[in-house]
């Protein structure tokens, strides 16, 4: 429940709209609510701008569908990252509401259909591999309510397939910069455009790449001013902290 949501709630049981023993039922489980093998925390979104979102990768589908069903009883986006398609089609039979995002490997409810912030978010990849990696940050970030453009393979081995998107860069309020190997795509960009850049690095590459160690270090030492950098494979990071950016 966000602050929208308990203000209106509020204001029901006021006005007489909304009986209280109503208002009471949606709030029992507010503002966290235990299972057995989870707490969660329905008050997130009012507290932090975000919901809780399910890491889905060490959890059983069952868990992730009775997850599902708890948070999507309290109403606003809900979202599960890391999510193999076996375990997606199992909870998606059983929730047929939820829509499954196979490249992000994302499951997500209730995305806002209204657009918010103050401009565009733009996600580059370098390559096409690093694009698992980039549609989570574009997939989060949409579902938080953002208007997202996506440019794919667009690495620094071919510099003029990124300068050909110059015109998009230019009209984004906010860059997702994903790439591995050697990382050096978002000093790039850093160094084209009068915008925030978050710099993801991914864990491709050869061997001293080092599972994308290689890519973080590089982009940590980036000599373009503005570039920010999440952890690596953090696309769902870099989408929330565009989209906190693009509120602003």
């Amino acid at each position: 429940m966000n602050e929208k949501e308990l203000i209106a709630l509020l204001a029901g049981v006021r006005e007489g709209s909304c009986s209280l023993d109503k208002a009471m039922e949606q709030l029992r489980n507010w503002p966290q609510e235990d299972m057995d093998f989870a707490c969660l925390d329905h008050q997130r979104s009012l507290r932090t701008g975000f919901p809780e979102v399910i890491y889905g990768e060490n959890k059983s589908s069952g868990q992730i569908s009775a997850i599902f069903q708890k948070m999507l009883k309290q109403g606003g986006v809900v979202m599960a990252t890391r999510v193999d398609s076996a375990k997606a089609a199992k909870i998606c039979r059983e929730i047929p509401e939820l829509v499954y995002h196979r490249e992000a490997g994302m499951i997500v409810a209730g995305s806002s259909a209204e657009k918010s912030g103050r401009g565009i978010i733009v996600v580059l990849s370098a390559g096409t591999s690093d694009i698992p990696v980039a549609a989570e940050a574009a997939v989060t970030a949409a579902a938080l309510g953002h208007q997202v453009e996506s440019v794919y393979d667009v690495g620094v081995a071919g510099l003029h397939r990124l300068l050909r998107q110059r015109k998009l860069l230019e009209s984004a309020a906010v860059i997702i910069v994903v790439a591995g190997m050697e990382g050096a795509l978002p000093s790039v960009v850093g160094g084209l455009v009068d915008k925030p850049v978050i710099a993801v690095p991914t864990s491709i590459g050869y061997g001293t790449a080092f599972g994308g160690l290689a890519a973080l270090l590089g982009m940590l030492n980036s000599c373009a001013p503005g570039v920010a950098v999440v952890n690596i494979d953090n696309g769902f990071g870099a989408g929330c902290m565009a989209a906190a950016i693009n509120r602003a």
